[in-house]
């Protein structure tokens, strides 16, 4: 129980168990004080058998060479047969694996103590060795000793108090944990292992049982940290100003420790999303600190830290990427190379480059910082969360969906067990993994997803908080996919609300809200308004950017392609070049978004008949496209989508058979079996074969189309009426025409049902049915 506790890190446990955790250590420490002479200075072996979780195996392998610690009570023997026993019985089991520890042991090394218990353990012929708490080795070799990997030797060195890798290390954390009473660092302890309800509980007591004012202001910074972590920002701010204030009375303005309120105050600001109150505690902290340290303190780059991720909420990312790269400079030549800040750093610098869309060097901070976690941390520690979640974001803007899925679960469940239910970061955990299936084209899913994010933030923000007008975006977006318009409409009309009160008029996150709601008034063929929309967002970008700033070129393709959705061809196509002047003048290299400028051009042409000059501006968008996206990636498949429907257009069948094709193979290999757009590709085949002639070949692809549709979507979505006029078109071809009839008429009453009376769609299927009838 006590050993299972202290690998477990259970709060619980170690705290009634204190006193008898400190009696055994003392015990082991006065046995070995009275052995170590007999061992007559000569290394020894000792042996122990286990088995360990084939997820913690992965790590020790990848510990090969560096050091591992045992936070528990290390029960060893000198009988080798006895600990192979132990690890044989484990490799039978499917979860783990059986490991035979061989330990190498020199008594000289100073070291964790051990100590001989055969005269005091029930079991005397296992000549048993007892090792204290945290005993550290070295991992020198790991070995097979079966052909199906299931049972393994790993050899281990101790490691002596004296291994400069562990000394660093030790000493940091120790100096981090280390002032104050043994009741204070424990709550301190409690904190950083996510026992926040225990840390809560101890600081109160110890509040409660002292006057000195200096204790006061620790556990009151300790009470503002517990409700910090549990997302309580108002009770963390109230906890931290009474801290500032009991430091106020007693200490010189320029202390140190005011930093530390300042600080903590900026921090729960910044958490509310008040930026400019959390950039000035913060630069109040800086002050102090660099008038009153060493320009190398590592206090000084937790400052810059801290102004750093203040930037990086207001979009201010070259600004916060100069602070975190200072904080950067100051850990590396102050920290060991394994120290967790040092993995904190490395994650706040690739998520700067996450936004900057420079994802390889994101993923390369990412995963260093995952490495040095996975060696210093406990497996479900919080900081794991963090990093998974920020490695998914990566994978989610590469367009690898089920990694970065991967990723994000692994968070989900480590939040899951350390915070509470209605924790803001629980909420963002729910929100990324509704972000992936809303990019995977799950749109219920993601809905779902975002609705539990939803019950979380009006519980714990303000209501006119920025991320609540995100999140507002995000499920308005899904709505829009899932062609539920005017919900798509309600959630992005809210999202501008909250951003229309809280942030300034020339703010980007307005031009984005302006054109999530021209995008739906386009789809609602509301065109006007959308246009009027769209340039509402034009305008910001123009106040706030140079002419010549990419976001106007955004801005002119997304103008370029309403004024195409009103017929308005030439005004389509001037905004389109106006992007692609703005762009050819400002990149170094190709990238999407010129990618976007080509694909609308090629779109104007092919509306307009000129096919060749389409092919031509699709082709190169294509090009860039093949060179950033893997060879699966579902944006592919949409621009060979188009150039099949262009080939189509002109007649040539098989290079359009070739490219549908190309598509379809892409979507079934990365999307699910009856998703919307594998019934899309089927459908582009199925018309192809039928310009070919080929009606049985184009009746059986319509119909795997159509049976993917109706399971998926409901009865009046607007692609179900494109399916079924083309069943109704291509059996009236083959003479079948009461079945010809049947399927243009369900199209007909699903336009009925979602169009108004006057609309152009409705009279296609009077037309259609009455070809049928003559």
């Amino acid at each position: 129980m006590l050993n299972y506790a202290l690998r477990t890190l259970d709060a619980d446990a170690i705290i009634t168990m204190g006193f008898f955790i400190s009696h055994l250590h003392q015990q082991i420490q006065q046995l070995y004080e009275q052995q170590v002479n007999s061992y007559e200075r000569k290394s020894f072996i000792v042996y122990r058998g286990q088995g360990l979780m084939k997820s913690d195996f992965e790590k020790l392998q990848k510990a090969k060479g560096g050091l591992i610690s045992f936070n528990n009570f290390l029960s060893t023997s000198q009988d080798k047969e006895v600990s192979l026993e132990f690890a044989e019985c484990a490799s039978t089991k499917s979860d783990t694996v059986g490991i035979l520890f061989i330990m190498f042991i020199d008594p000289c090394l100073k070291s964790i103590p051990f100590a001989s218990i055969k005269e005091e353990s029930y079991f005397k012929d296992e000549k048993e060795i007892l090792f204290s708490m945290h005993t550290v080795f070295r991992v020198s070799a790991i070995n097979p000793m079966d052909t199906n990997n299931q049972l393994y030797q790993v050899e281990l060195r101790l490691t002596s108090d004296d291994d400069q890798q562990l000394r660093s290390l030790t000493d940091r954390i120790r100096e981090e944990a280390g002032g104050g009473t043994a009741w204070q660092r424990l709550s301190i302890l409690l904190l950083q292992i996510g026992q926040f309800g225990k840390a809560e509980e101890l600081s109160n007591v110890l509040l409660e049982q002292t006057s000195d004012a200096g204790e006061k202001a620790y556990y009151f910074e300790a009470l503002g940290y517990v409700k910090n972590d549990q997302g309580i920002y108002n009770k963390a701010i109230l906890y931290f100003e009474k801290e500032l204030k009991t430091r106020e009375e007693t200490l010189p303005s320029d202390h140190p420790d005011l930093a530390i309120s300042y600080s903590s105050i900026g921090m729960m600001y910044a958490n509310k999303g008040e930026y400019s109150k959390a950039l000035s505690f913060y630069e109040k902290a800086l002050g102090i600190r660099e008038k009153t340290l060493p320009s190398i303190h590592h206090d000084i780059a937790h400052s810059y830290n801290n102004i750093g991720h203040v930037y990086n909420r207001m979009g201010e990312y070259s600004e916060a990427l100069s602070f975190f790269e200072k904080a950067l400079e100051i850990f590396q030549k102050t920290l060991p190379s394994n120290h967790p800040d040092l993995a904190g750093q490395y994650n706040s610098i690739g998520f700067v480059y996450w936004i900057m869309a420079a994802y390889s060097k994101a993923l390369s901070f990412q995963e260093k910082a995952l490495e040095i976690q996975e060696k210093t941390l406990p497996a479900n520690h919080i900081l794991f969360a963090q990093s998974y979640n920020y490695i998914g974001l990566v994978y989610a803007n590469m367009g690898e969906h089920s990694k970065a899925l991967s990723f994000y679960e692994k968070g989900l469940k480590i939040w899951q067990r350390t915070l509470s239910s209605n924790h803001p970061d629980l909420a963002q955990a729910y929100i990324h993994i509704g972000l992936v299936c809303e990019n995977m084209k799950d749109y219920s899913k993601a809905l779902i997803f975002y609705e539990k994010g939803l019950k979380i933030w009006p519980e714990t923000l303000p209501p006119n908080h920025p991320d609540l007008a995100q999140l507002y975006s995000h499920i308005g977006t899904t709505y829009e996919n899932m062609e539920e318009y005017s919900n798509a409409l309600l959630f992005h009309e809210k999202a501008l609300k909250i951003q229309e009160q809280i942030l300034p008029s020339s703010d980007q996150l307005l031009a984005d809200s302006y054109d999530n709601i021209g995008t739906v008034y386009c789809n609602l063929r509301e065109y006007s308004k959308a246009l009027s929309s769209h340039e509402k967002a034009f305008e910001i970008r123009q106040k706030t950017h140079p002419p010549n700033h990419p976001s106007s070129a955004a801005s002119y393709n997304i103008i370029g392609f309403a004024y195409g959705n009103m017929g308005e061809y030439s005004k389509a196509l001037s905004s389109h070049e106006m992007a692609l002047e703005i762009q050819e003048k400002t990149l170094l290299s190709p990238n999407l978004s010129l990618a976007t400028s080509y694909n609308g051009i090629g779109l104007v042409y092919k509306s307009t008949g000129a096919y060749s000059k389409a092919l031509s501006f699709f082709e190169k968008a294509l090009e860039i496209e093949e060179k950033i996206h893997h060879s699966n990636h579902p944006h592919l498949a949409t621009s060979y989508s188009i150039l099949g429907r262009v080939y189509d257009n002109i007649g040539e069948h098989s290079k359009a058979l070739s490219f549908h094709e190309k598509a379809l193979e892409i979507r079934e290999e990365s999307l699910p079996s009856n998703h919307p757009d594998v019934a899309q590709s089927y459908n582009n085949i199925g018309v192809v074969y039928e310009n070919m002639e080929e009606y049985l070949k184009a009746l059986s692809y319509h119909e795997k189309a159509v049976e993917i549709e109706e399971n998926i979507l409901p009865k009046n979505r607007p692609h179900l009426v494109t399916s079924y006029n083309n069943i109704g078109v291509v059996c009236e071809k083959m003479g079948d025409y009461s079945k010809a009839l049947s399927f243009h008429e369900k199209a007909l009453e699903i336009r009925e049902e979602t169009l108004s009376t006057n609309n152009p769609d409705s009279s296609q299927s009077y037309n259609n049915i009455g070809f049928v009838y003559y």
